[in-house]
């Protein structure tokens, strides 16, 4: 018997990395004779370049760049043998370098995601994975773009074209691979100012704003390329910035979470197991949209194997979830207020994955105990 252990983060919480050992700690307290094997997964989301350093044998970087405020920082990019690239939007761009009060996207740009790409170009990058995942920004990816050289053109005071002459020349040698972990289009009531402005700060107003901004963005994307980012999906990623770096510079938007699997070589894993658990945060319909826990079921019922689903919080309908998950446990007691759910999160999954064990070895009663 031997159990994979492949959860997505706990947002503001745990990390995947750190969901994973709290889940393995509680395996191994359990009466489940058994292997258990930690393979913590990223869809794109904030830490998933990370976790692909960590599986791939990358190292770190060091680069400065500006923050979504134009204050310049220390940071960090991966790379990966001498030719590939893994990209944090959120080492430069994201939510976590800017306090609560100065949460605003209509003045946070994603330029310094741009800064740490030409850093990459300077290390001789042929390959660039970017993790759009985190970011504080929904500016379309033009902050990056004009990082890149990329020269915005208005005209009473509203775009007008897109002036490439200028863009960095390696790009034309370089893949870009965007990973993008939600499949929101770039505009309307599922576009990225409408549903991710005000996770980023915009309030009602500012909202309004930055979707005509996208949009009109979009017709000058659609008007220069030919390409219609307005309704595509994954555009909206990032605030829209993987409707950006596809429009202008071919950036691939991929599947986050199945590109990870892919790359990681998790179906290798999968192979020598028997039952599979993963988890994140909240499991529900919204996870079949491309999430990491449906990702992961995906894989795992392809070989025919058990799915375990551990979540801060159940899901009010399971019928769509079934198919995928054999089961999906709360980690947390009842009626516990979200504060205290988000501070004891690793001993909950501890908890929570003992339990389980010990439900799965009375099932073999002929197995040491």
């Amino acid at each position: 018997m031997h159990v994979l252990i492949a959860p997505n983060a706990f947002k503001n919480s745990l990390t995947a990395d750190e969901a994973a050992q709290a889940i393995r700690r509680g395996l191994a307290r359990s009466r489940l004779v058994a292997g258990f094997e930690p393979f913590p997964v990223g869809d794109g989301g904030d830490g998933t370049g990370d976790l692909l350093l960590q599986r791939l044998g990358g190292v770190r970087i060091s680069a400065r760049a500006r923050d979504p405020l134009g204050r310049l920082i220390e940071t960090y990019f991966g790379l990966v043998g001498s030719t590939t690239a893994v990209i944090e939007m959120a080492n430069a761009s994201g939510l976590r370098l800017l306090s609560r009060k100065e949460l605003n996207p209509l003045h946070a740009s994603s330029a310094g995601t741009g800064d740490l790409i030409r850093a990459a170009l300077d290390h001789g990058a042929k390959r660039i994975i970017i993790g759009m995942g985190g970011s504080a920004t929904v500016d379309g990816g033009m902050g990056i773009l004009q990082a890149l050289g990329v020269r915005f053109i208005n005209r009473d005071g509203q775009l007008e074209s897109v002036d490439l002459s200028g863009v960095d020349p390696r790009l034309e040698a370089a893949e870009l691979i965007v990973l993008c972990d939600v499949i929101n289009p770039l505009t309307g009531r599922r576009g990225a100012a409408a549903i991710f402005g005000p996770q980023k700060g915009a309030d009602a107003a500012a909202v309004r704003l930055l979707e005509m901004t996208l949009l009109r963005f979009s017709e000058v994307v659609f008007r220069q390329t030919g390409i219609d980012v307005a309704a595509m999906p994954r555009a909206g990623a990032a605030g829209g910035a993987a409707a950006g770096l596809h429009g202008f510079l071919s950036a691939q938007l991929v599947d986050g979470i199945d590109y990870f699997l892919e790359i990681t070589g998790f179906d290798a894993a999968l192979d020598r197991s028997t039952h599979v658990i993963t988890g994140e945060g909240r499991i529900d319909e919204q996870t079949l949209e491309g999430k990491a826990p449906f990702g992961v079921a995906m894989h795992a019922k392809a070989k025919g194997l058990p799915v375990i689903g551990l979540t801060g919080r159940m899901p009010a309908d399971m019928t769509a979830l079934k198919p995928y998950f054999d089961e999906i446990i709360s980690i947390n007691p009842r009626q516990v207020p979200l504060a205290e759910a988000l501070a004891h999160t690793a001993a909950n999954l501890e908890r929570a994955a003992m339990e389980w064990g010990d439900r799965l070895a009375s099932c073999f009663p002929s197995l040491p105990a």
